[in-house]
């Protein structure tokens, strides 16, 4: 079987001593190494637990002849953009377990009509990786909340709608919120 597991851990920028430590239980570097150069046989067992604490899809590490590949062709930095000094390719995003999506129908704030904002669903004992961002909270009348979540006192969340001119609004004691953890954006 010919594995992407090496090509997969460049994208993700880890090293091998970064996906042996996130491995369960965790495994050594020489390990992961061997197993990205086919020195070791890779079994299930181990493309689950390398896709794991790679944070995708064992699928995502075995070569599918069908696959599309996106090749990337430049690195662009803050002076300069250059051709990468060896071959990558971008992984296509796949949604995460628990994962929601918000469908831009209008503009508003940084988001564009026809953007998709992948979220997680936060609980209330992480709330506070939220503040400071934007999030949709559920009201009790079945309608969100789409702003910035600016504070939280108690099961209170304070929050300022995107919009312009728009006056905070609290909300008490909502089970979840969703918190965008990837744009998605036609350009054009």
């Amino acid at each position: 079987m010919i594995t992407r597991i090496r090509e997969v851990r460049k994208a993700k920028r880890m090293t091998l001593d970064d996906v042996a430590r996130a491995c369960t239980p965790p495994t050594t570097p020489q390990t992961i190494g061997r197993l990205e150069t086919g020195m070791r046989t890779v079994s299930v067992g181990w493309l689950n637990r390398i896709a794991d604490a790679l944070g995708v899809a064992a699928t995502d590490l075995v070569d599918h002849p069908a696959s599309e590949k996106l090749e990337v062709l430049a690195l662009i930095g803050s002076d300069a953009a250059a051709a990468p000094r060896k071959a990558q390719v971008a992984l296509p995003p796949h949604p995460e377990a628990g994962q929601v999506a918000l469908l831009v129908t209008a503009s508003v704030g940084d988001y564009r009509a026809g953007d998709e904002i992948w979220c997680d669903r936060v609980t209330p004992e992480s709330f506070g990786r939220a503040l400071n961002r934007d999030v949709l909270v559920p009201r009790p009348t079945g309608r969100f909340v789409f702003g910035r979540l600016l504070a939280r006192e108690g099961g209170k969340l304070h929050l300022l709608p995107l919009g312009s001119g728009a006056r905070q609004i609290v909300v008490s004691d909502p089970p979840y919120l969703a918190l965008p953890v990837r744009l998605i954006r036609a350009l054009g």
